[in-house]
């Protein structure tokens, strides 16, 4: 998934005479955890998602870190440096990838992660010193609390949050039933 968008957004770009480039995408905020199992567990959702809406449809990665999970911040952190570098996707689906590894190594494998998707590791590495990304993940975490969200994932689609921590099931047509019914009020 690009990340052509900046903050926490990755649409692909429609084209300008695209009649998608006329109308804005539905927006599922995905509030993840990054040291998460469940969240692990609905990336095949979030695939299948892409694949059937593309452009119209943006995944928007919302922070929640749980703190029965000891990295979930500084892999929150990460994450957003990732997207600063452009690859905020394919980097949190690559440390999704590890979580038991993410428990016992922690923030060296945060680092390795950016490095072998090409990153800039060692302007992670400084990001997670310097701690610049704190107040993006603190907001998200703090707007979840407001909102309702207690577990990961959870999903916003069209005003309507569906709490994904508890079970996956039906998850994945209960958006596809929102996002279809948002883009028809579009048409």
């Amino acid at each position: 998934m690009s990340d052509s968008s900046p903050a926490h957004s990755s649409p692909a770009s429609p084209s300008a005479s695209s009649p998608a480039a006329a109308r804005p995408p539905v927006v599922l905020d995905v509030w993840c955890e990054l040291q998460c199992p469940d969240c692990r567990g609905a990336l095949g959702d979030l695939h299948a998602l892409r694949e059937r809406y593309g452009d119209r449809l943006e995944l928007r990665l919302r922070h929640f870190p749980l703190e029965k999970h000891q990295h979930a911040f500084a892999a929150a952190q990460a994450a957003e440096e990732a997207l600063e570098q452009g690859q905020g996707w394919p980097y949190v689906e690559a440390v999704l990838a590890q979580v038991e590894e993410l428990a016992r190594r922690g923030e060296p494998l945060l680092v390795e992660i950016a490095g072998e998707l090409g990153l800039d590791a060692e302007e992670f590495d400084t990001a997670l010193i310097d701690g610049r990304h704190m107040l993006i993940v603190d907001a998200d975490q703090a707007e979840g609390k407001a909102i309702g969200v207690t577990g990961t994932p959870t999903y916003v689609i069209g005003g309507e949050r569906l709490d994904g921590g508890k079970s996956q099931d039906g998850l994945r047509e209960r958006i596809e039933e929102i996002a279809d019914r948002l883009l028809a009020e579009q048409a």
